[in-house]
């Protein structure tokens, strides 16, 4: 379920931190029992939901799945960089990017590389497909550098506040 963007900056106090804290950690608990944890009515506590996500707070409600489970269990972070750097070239990139289902995060960053990929695949003969039939054909990649996860240590999607 996507919420509609707003981004509006609106004033929190303490109940609304604490109602985001609680979410991001159970998103699925029913406002019934999100106004038990914060010691408010459920009348008081769907409305600042609602507040929260129309100011965009909270962007969206999802279940996190588990890769391993869905043979999805080999992560590769990989780095690109872009032969030339266009607004148009980079657009493209991002376009291309956006339709491969095996990149489940992409950012743009600073430094030595142009876009860093975060990739799940079932094992390095999928990768490797990967990388020659799909990544490869996007023009205007002039280097991809990919680093295999061995053990994940951490992963949080909690913003810390």
């Amino acid at each position: 379920m996507s919420l509609p963007e707003n981004n509006s900056a609106i004033p929190l106090d303490e109940i609304d931190f604490r109602i985001l804290k609680i979410l991001q950690h159970r998103s699925n608990l029913t406002t019934k029992e999100l106004a038990a944890k914060v010691n408010l009515s459920t009348t008081p506590v769907f409305e600042r939901v609602k507040k929260l996500e129309k100011a965009g707070y909270i962007k969206n409600y999802v279940a996190v799945l588990d890769a391993e489970k869905l043979n999805k269990g080999l992560m590769v972070f990989c780095n690109v960089t872009l032969k030339e750097h266009t607004r148009e070239i980079g657009n493209q990139f991002v376009q291309d990017v956006l339709s491969l289902k095996e990149v489940v995060e992409c950012y743009n960053i600073s430094g030595d590389y142009d876009f860093f990929l975060k990739i799940l695949v079932s094992d390095m003969k999928e990768y490797q497909n990967f990388v020659l039939d799909r990544l490869g054909s996007i023009k205007n990649i002039g280097s991809a550098h990919s680093t295999f996860v061995m053990g994940e240590i951490k992963n949080s999607y909690a913003v810390p506040i």
